[in-house]
């Protein structure tokens, strides 16, 4: 299997995971009531880690290699969109998921969590795009 083809497969699996999260996951944390959320949380939180975690190490090692190997403008704007994705994760969302299972819960923070996702979902989905654009083209 080449480099590419993993490449788009692995942006594929992020562009689906992304959409279920932000279509049926993140809004269905509204219909819980804090004490049920804050349960579920616990529970979903490392599940889900162990989905998106290795998918997301995966990608950016093959955005890593490609600059390495290719720094052509595809591989370093490929990198600069999976180095934002990492940094949105990092410092918006690891905070508002921490939050959740914390004291300082906040009746706000599932409505947050939609409307911040709404920019991973659209890099995600603007990564897969380029991805398979690239390998087509």
């Amino acid at each position: 299997m080449s480099l590419d083809l993993l490449r788009v497969i692995v942006d594929f699996g992020l562009l689906i995971l992304i959409w279920i999260v932000q279509t049926i996951i993140y809004p269905s944390f509204t219909y819980y009531s804090k004490e049920r959320l804050i349960e579920w949380h616990k529970r979903y939180t490392p599940a889900i880690a162990k989905i998106v975690g290795p998918l997301m190490i995966v990608q950016l090692g093959i955005a890593v290699y490609q600059v390495i190997n290719n720094a052509a403008t595809f591989s370093i704007a490929y990198l600069l969109l999976v180095l934002s994705i990492w940094a949105l994760t990092f410092f918006i969302f690891v905070p508002l998921h921490g939050s959740i299972s914390k004291e300082g819960f906040r009746e706000s923070i599932p409505k947050t969590l939609v409307t911040k996702n709404w920019t991973r979902t659209l890099l995600w989905t603007l990564i897969f795009i380029i991805s398979l654009l690239q390998i087509v083209l």
